[in-house]
């Protein structure tokens, strides 16, 4: 069966008024949208027979029950309140079946079911409730919890009604869209609005970059399709901004351009294959980029590498990678999105700032799903990052409190005991924190560690107030330090100079 394809429909448009004398009209503007389609009825007949309602169940362990009152010992009732128990043969290990609803809909012929992961995840039991009132068994294919995506299969012999990808790229701020769904357990369910924003990070996951519609999307709606007015999916219904569960005009859903590569893995593999590039990495804040003399915030600084990853001996810590295969990084959010899109294997450019001079380097990607594996077996054995052994210690720090506010002092064997500070950890202790100054503000605390100043490593009191002594010469505003925690943990802090 050939896959659903609507023309664009022609939107309602009416002028809004008739124009008084004297009044400008842009050029742009001669006529006014002002009802939006006119109808999408033949739209949401043609594409509802692909969207599907998915319900799940499950064996969940029983909880303590309801309250019920306890009868005094011999009680006449006891046999009655016995059979009215509600809590009757339900001890603590007793099982009960757990059920969710949600939605999803067919991209192929032959029973390929995309859906959200959380519609699923878990279940023991999965069945597909198609708009002819038929109810299939599915299996699952493959699921992906960074992106909260899943793939189903029908096994059964016949054609199935599906819709076809568009381009999420070409959704803007304002177009029409639509979205089918389940909302509630109530199947077919057709909601209209607009895309009112794009590229939002709700936190939810490392490569957040969802539409954002005002078309009503509540409880069981996830998993659902967002069409576009040519008939096309550029997003799955995936979150709502709610109180109590309820829709109030803010949901987001997973854009199909970054939807497409995962959904293409789970299909063939099972399980996905991201690129891997094993370094960690933070946001170039607007003072880091002033004790950096940088013009911009872009980027993403690099705070440490994987030991034997693919970036090992080629980026360095303190780097702030502004490009990757072509792609600017503007955030550093960018940068995992991209990585993970790119072929495990490729060899790709990185352009890069390495002491405020631009680098072009080249690194083949790993895989990510073996990356994590490299990264929980080093946590497990206690391997931290550790810069080379520092000079001989040589007393306090003069003008510190007053410049950075905060004390410091050698990292020898006593400071190590007093903070519990890893053995392979090497740099200089924070004793100190002025409550009020902007180091307490930016999270200093005693116990941790300057591992580097301004991408110096130091290892001594006097390479910590050298350089800072530096930065206030050169009229810098802030002083970058790389501070560890005691167990060996990196970040990047930009200190402002007092």
């Amino acid at each position: 069966m050939a896959a659903f394809g609507a023309g664009r429909l022609v939107a309602s448009l009416a002028l809004a008024l008739m124009l008084g004398a004297g009044v400008a009209v842009p050029a742009n503007a001669q006529v006014l949208r002002t009802h939006g389609p006119a109808s999408v009825a033949d739209l949401a007949r043609e594409l509802s027979p692909a969207v599907v309602n998915i319900g799940t169940s499950r064996r969940v362990r029983g909880g303590p029950g309801v309250p019920f009152p306890d009868l005094p010992e011999g009680s006449p009732l006891t046999e009655l309140f016995d059979q009215l128990n509600p809590n009757r043969d339900q001890g603590p290990r007793s099982m009960r079946e757990a059920r969710s609803l949600g939605s999803g809909f067919f991209v192929s012929a032959d029973g390929l079911v995309i859906t959200n992961n959380h519609v699923i995840d878990g279940a023991e039991e999965i069945q597909v409730f198609l708009t002819d009132g038929s109810r299939l068994p599915a299996r699952l294919v493959g699921a992906d919890e960074k992106t909260d995506l899943a793939v189903l299969k029908v096994e059964v012999e016949r054609e199935f009604p599906y819709v076809e990808f568009g381009d999420s790229e070409t959704a803007e701020v304002g177009d029409w869209v639509m979205a089918i769904g389940n909302p509630f357990g109530l199947g077919g369910s057709v909601t209209l609005g607009i895309v009112s924003a794009r590229n939002r990070d709700i936190q939810s996951g490392p490569y957040d970059n969802f539409i954002q519609t005002d078309a009503a999307i509540n409880q069981g709606n996830s998993g659902g399709p967002l069409f576009d007015m040519d008939g096309k999916v550029v997003g799955i219904n995936t979150a709502i901004l709610a109180r109590g569960g309820s829709s109030l005009g803010i949901g987001f859903a997973v854009p199909v351009n970054l939807a497409r590569p995962v959904l293409d893995q789970l299909t063939e593999f099972g399980e996905t294959r991201r690129g891997w590039l094993g370094v960690g990495i933070q946001e170039v804040t607007e003072d880091i980029a002033a004790s950096l003399d940088l013009p911009n915030t872009f980027g993403a600084l690099v705070i440490d590498i994987t030991a034997s990853g693919p970036s090992d001996g080629v980026i360095r810590e303190g780097d702030i990678i502004v490009e990757f295969d072509g792609k600017a990084i503007l955030r550093m959010r960018d940068l995992p999105r991209v990585v993970a899109e790119t072929a495990v294997g490729r060899a790709v450019s990185v352009r890069l700032l390495r002491g405020g001079e631009e680098q072009m380097v080249d690194i083949t990607l790993g895989r990510l799903e073996l990356g994590e594996q490299i990264i929980a077996a080093a946590r497990d054995e206690g391997v931290f990052p550790t810069p080379d052994a520092p000079d001989a210690p040589i007393g306090p720090a003069p003008g510190l409190p007053e410049l950075m506010g905060f004390e410091i002092a050698p990292l020898d064997e006593t400071a190590r005991d007093t903070y519990a500070i890893a053995p392979d950890l090497q740099g200089v202790v924070i004793t100190g924190v002025e409550e009020g100054s902007d180091a307490f503000d930016k999270g200093f605390l005693a116990g941790m560690v300057i591992l580097e100043v301004n991408q110096h490593e130091v290892g001594t009191v006097a390479d910590v107030t050298g350089h800072v002594g530096d930065a206030r010469e050169a009229g810098r505003p802030a002083v970058l330090f790389k501070v560890a925690d005691p167990l060996g943990t990196s970040r990047f802090v930009a200190v402002r100079l007092n």
